[in-house]
Order: C-alpha cells, then sequence, then structure tokens
C-alpha cells in the first residue's frame, strides 16, 4: 500500500476523462517494465533511454525551427489546456531562460498506486517518466531540475527548466 499523497482538487468529469489516457500511459510503462523484469531483462537500461528519445521528439516537435529558444515557447506549446488541468498545475516564473511549474496532482502516480507498486517502485517509474521531460529540456538548451516530486512523498512536483550557463 502507498503512502503518497495524490488527492487530485479537481475532479470535473471531463479532466477525469483525459486523466485516464496519462493513466493508460503510466500502465503501459510499468507493464513492459514488469515483463522486462519477469524476462530476466534489465528494464533499467532501456527504460530512460527510449523515454529519453520520445522527449527529444517531442522537445523538437515544439522547438520553433529557426527561431528563439525561449522558454516561453516551450510553456506556450506543451503546458497547454488541458494538461494544467490534468496535472493542477501553477505556474511560478517563465521567462526566456527559466520556467517552474509546480504539479499539484499526477495521474502516472495514481496509476501506479492503483496497481499496487511499492513507493520505491513509483518512484524509480516517475524517474524514468521524467527522462522525456529532460529530453524536452535538451532541446531547449536547458537543465531540468526537480527539486520535489509527488512520487517521493512531496506535496507537488517541481518542475525546473534552467538555460544552461
Amino acid at each position: 500500500m502507498s503512502n503518497i499523497k495524490n488527492i487530485p482538487k479537481n475532479r470535473s468529469s471531463l479532466i477525469c476523462a483525459l486523466r485516464k489516457f496519462f493513466e493508460h500511459r503510466a500502465l503501459w510503462m510499468y507493464f513492459l517494465l514488469d515483463e522486462a523484469r519477469k524476462t530476466g531483462l534489465d528494464g533499467e537500461k532501456f527504460a530512460s533511454r527510449a523515454i529519453r528519445r520520445c522527449g527529444l521528439y517531442h522537445g523538437g516537435q515544439a522547438a520553433d525551427k529557426g527561431s528563439s529558444s525561449s522558454l516561453k515557447i516551450l510553456k506556450r506549446k506543451l503546458f497547454r489546456f488541458p494538461g494544467r488541468m490534468i496535472f493542477e498545475m501553477k505556474f511560478l516564473r517563465c521567462t526566456d531562460n527559466n520556467f517552474d511549474v509546480d504539479f499539484h496532482y499526477c495521474p502516472l502516480v495514481n496509476a501506479w498506486q492503483m496497481q499496487g507498486c511499492s513507493d520505491s517502485d513509483i518512484s524509480a517509474m516517475c524517474d524514468f517518466a521524467m527522462c522525456g521531460d529532460r529530453g524536452i529540456a535538451e532541446v531547449f538548451g536547458c537543465e531540468l531540475d526537480l527539486p520535489k516530486t509527488i512520487a517521493r512523498g512531496d506535496d507537488c512536483c517541481s518542475i525546473r527548466f534552467k538555460r544552461k550557463k
């Protein structure tokens, strides 16, 4: 039984239905890693690389080719409705070089909790999932800092994109 607190404030039927898509993505990841483990494969060796590639792809799709790599573009293209409501995001700062956002709910964590995953497994899968965000950060010439995550038992996920110096 998980001790992670991950309770949504927004429970509208539309947002709950949309959260199911993210939960489905989390289930794919969980089942793939679980089957890899059962067959003796080291899922950790491929999961972070594969998910980072997905982030590189999505980051490349979001970046304006031949123009600014401002993090304002990242916010506008990847952190928009309905994602803002699904993850209950709070934007703290968005400049050309810094983008700080807190997520107050995570449907991926919810899916892993519903599967009965241990808190340590949830934390590990969250770290794999964040490899996608690390790939996005890389496309934008940034580092990704995660001082807090719901999956580690924090009250929110503090996501910080910082331009590399």
